[in-house]
């Protein structure tokens, strides 16, 4: 499940500067290009320092066209441009070779200073391949620094890509210059689901240099196995290690698979040598595992999964629940002496 939530959130990179706003490379470089506004009526107001558009507004630098009812810029003291916003839901796409990519909003802002770009409310980020959708980021608000390769969606933000589904308050994709993913976060109440399953935590990291993913807080994952069986692992910390597919917890870990239960502070999966699936579970620290009314308490507990046992080590302990409630009236059981 985590593994393949990597793989694909690194196919972000085609989403990450170029697509959450295309205008960070179009307006934000027009010196380099010639900027086209178009529109029914220009005006300029000396008292508010700015030039309005209004009427079927339509901004053109090479490939890039935003397209709005209204739309103003703002000029500083020194008659520089300021910041251009785009009023009545505009539309912002580029279409490159058989890529396009689109931004949708109710306003949207480019500071032509900060170098910001800014679009609010029903925000939508979509890159095509041809006339199929492969990303779409949904929010109430996103924001793309060009100077920080950050851009930041806020307010029920959902991430789609193919099958793969994410959730999340908050969500920071971080790009490098030739738009990359370097680093991407899904901040509170995160939650990602796939065929494969689904994982739930405060939040989310994914590190592309390290090629490590991070679950923190109240973290959950239920992962489908092949057979249809599920794994659910909780605990605090979760962490996938992609260049080994080894998958760490720690922090009050529990572990559900069929009719075993097994808790402990730390556990690592390891994958089947062959199918290099998931297959092997240690918990190490005081741990314990229950079958039934059976209770194994031990510093080491190995659990396999296919085919389907466990071994425990180290000063172990079993409890077997209620062995003396039977139908007789004496409980207690002797030796008959």
């Amino acid at each position: 499940m985590i593994k393949k939530l990597i793989e694909q959130l690194k196919t972000l990179k085609v989403s990450g500067a170029a697509l959450v706003f295309v205008l960070a490379a179009g307006i934000l470089a027009a010196q380099a290009s010639d900027l086209i506004i178009e529109s029914k009526t220009q005006s300029y107001t000396e008292n508010e320092n700015r030039i309005k558009f209004d009427g079927d507004v339509r901004v053109v630098i090479d490939n890039l066209n935003v397209l709005s009812d209204t739309a103003d810029v703002s000029m500083d003291k020194k008659q520089k441009l300021d910041t251009a916003t785009f009023y009545d839901k505009p539309y912002a796409f580029e279409i490159k070779k058989n890529k396009k990519r689109e931004v949708k909003a109710n306003i949207l802002k480019v500071s032509l200073i900060t170098k910001i770009v800014r679009a609010e409310g029903d925000t939508q980020s979509v890159v095509f391949d041809g006339k199929v959708p492969i990303v779409v980021i949904n929010s109430d608000i996103q924001e793309y620094n060009t100077q920080t390769g950050v851009m930041t969606a806020e307010g029920t933000v959902t991430i789609m890509y193919k099958e793969l589904e994410t959730f999340s308050d908050t969500a920071k994709i971080k790009t490098d210059k030739n738009g990359d993913l370097q680093n991407i976060e899904l901040i509170g109440n995160a939650r990602i689901k796939s065929q494969e399953g689904e994982s739930f935590a405060d939040r989310f990291v994914y590190n592309e240099a390290s090629k490590v993913m991070t679950a923190h807080g109240n973290t959950t994952s239920k992962m489908v196995m092949e057979d249809g069986q599920k794994l659910v692992l909780k605990s605090t910390y979760q962490e996938f290690l992609q260049n080994k597919n080894i998958f760490n917890a720690s922090g009050n870990v529990q572990v559900w698979y069929q009719d075993y239960y097994a808790v402990g502070p730390k556990m690592t999966v390891y994958p089947d040598a062959k199918t290099n699936k998931a297959n092997e579970i240690y918990l190490t620290g005081r741990s314990s595992i229950t079958q039934g009314v059976r209770t194994i308490y031990a510093d080491k507990i190995k659990m396999t999964l296919k085919p389907k046992d466990f071994h425990a080590d180290g000063n172990t302990r079993t409890v077997i629940r209620n062995i003396g409630s039977g139908d007789g009236n004496d409980s207690n059981m002797g030796l008959g002496l």
